[in-house]
């Protein structure tokens, strides 16, 4: 990765973990706190915003291979930026509604542009590491965020509220800055080899393409599960204590934070990056039996103990999958038109975050047990279509990401751009 790049992206994805990790336990407490609404009307008016800006992550791919993605990311840091000072003014539903939204809209343009600035900047097999770190760095800052988050909710205080407020909004001010002094982006049409994009027309006739964003949300749901499913079914369907989940999601934030770059550069010494991806999905399945099988246990310390195990399995999952996802996905992109593919991608963690609660909370009702027996079927299924669907998209097949010593010791082979409709 070119010099300035190095350090300042890590820095503005560091701020932009922690900021939202500050940001998500205290929105709804902040919002409460300034204005005179209910939890449902609060609610309802930052889903809508959320949803109104469902639609921008193809729009700014785009743009993103037009002009490139640094001016792209800038621009989605200081949406969220103002997004947070016109937090400070708020006093009722249209301002709500409003700050929302561009925080919203920020939120959108940033990650529907800042993996093809990480493509850009970390030429070939250094993607996978880089795309590793970013994950680290990520869940890192969302956990010293979340810490934070706590330490403002026990001082109960509107003041300390707004300080989070204007802290966000200064940090991601900084985090603009960063990226726009120190990293120096290039047009497209200035690199080696590009063809025009066919955007997103080219993108819908690309059906190998649009089934790795499928399999992909099958994939994201198992991430999603985590938070969304262990809260309910720890404290209710195993009736172990509430301090428990807290310590499982320090676990697994812990493990990815340290670990990531670690398992995913040992895993890429023996398969693909689709092949890492297969190994989430089967891991992510053992994961899912494992958690099953917890209602034989007695409640004690011998369940807990079991459980701080088991969501070992988890960020196993996760560390294998998350990086070759990404890298596969910035692969299998054509140069001229990465910005839009990309941005499609992030569709498949949005339609996830979507399908999750609804999914749990329907099969939960049914029996304790069946989300996971659903869930880890899902992703054994995800699992098996992977490898294959990987040989259609690199139209080739692979063994590994990471070459041998002989492999690159020899002259480099082309790699043939994936044909739309293939």
């Amino acid at each position: 990765m070119r010099d300035g790049a190095r350090w300042a992206i890590p820095v503005a994805l560091a701020i932009d973990a922690v900021g939202t990790g500050l940001y998500l336990p205290l929105s709804m407490v902040y919002f409460l706190s300034a204005t005179d609404l209910s939890e449902a009307r609060v609610g309802l008016l930052l889903t809508g915003a959320m949803a109104g800006s469902l639609l921008l992550p193809l729009l700014v791919g785009r743009v993103v291979d037009r002009v490139g993605p640094r001016p792209v990311v800038i621009a989605g840091l200081l949406f969220q930026s103002a997004g947070f000072f016109l937090y400070l003014g708020v006093a009722g539903p249209v301002s709500l509604f409003l700050a929302a939204l561009v925080e919203a809209v920020g939120l959108r343009v940033y990650w529907s542009s800042v993996f093809a600035l990480i493509a850009e900047q970390a030429e070939g097999d250094a993607r996978d590491q880089w795309f590793a770190r970013a994950g680290m760095i990520r869940a890192a800052g969302t956990g010293a965020g979340t810490v934070l988050a706590g330490v403002l909710l026990a001082l109960a205080s509107h003041q300390a509220y707004r300080g989070m407020v204007l802290a966000d909004a200064v940090s991601f001010l900084v985090a603009a800055l960063t990226v726009g002094l120190f990293v120096r982006g290039r047009r497209p049409a200035d690199g080696p080899g590009q063809q025009p994009a066919d955007g997103v027309r080219d993108l819908l006739r690309n059906r190998p393409y649009l089934a790795l964003i499928g399999v992909n949300v099958v994939f994201n749901v198992c991430t999603v599960f985590l938070a969304v499913a262990i809260p309910v079914y720890v404290v209710r369907g195993l009736d172990a204590p509430g301090w428990s989940v807290g310590a499982f999601l320090t676990i697994t934030t812990v493990a990815v934070a340290t670990c990531t770059s670690t398992v995913i550069r040992r895993v890429l010494r023996r398969t693909s990056r689709g092949g890492a991806m297969a190994w989430g999905g089967r891991l992510w399945a053992v994961w899912c039996a494992a958690m099953a099988l917890a209602v034989l246990l007695p409640r004690g310390h011998w369940q807990v103990g079991y459980l701080a195990l088991v969501m070992l399995l988890w960020a196993a999952a996760e560390m294998t999958h998350g990086p070759a996802s990404n890298a596969l996905s910035a692969s299998a992109a054509p140069e001229g038109a990465r910005g839009t593919y990309l941005a499609a991608f992030q569709y498949s963690f949005a339609a996830a975050d979507m399908l999750t609660p609804g999914l749990f909370g329907v099969l939960y009702g049914v029996d304790r047990v069946l989300p996971w027996v659903v869930v880890g079927c899902l992703a054994l299924a995800a699992s098996l279509a992977i490898e294959p669907l990987e040989r259609r998209l690199t139209g080739r097949s692979v063994s590994a990401a990471t070459p041998t010593p002989r492999a690159a010791a020899a002259p480099p082979r082309p790699t043939s751009r994936p044909e739309p409709g293939s």
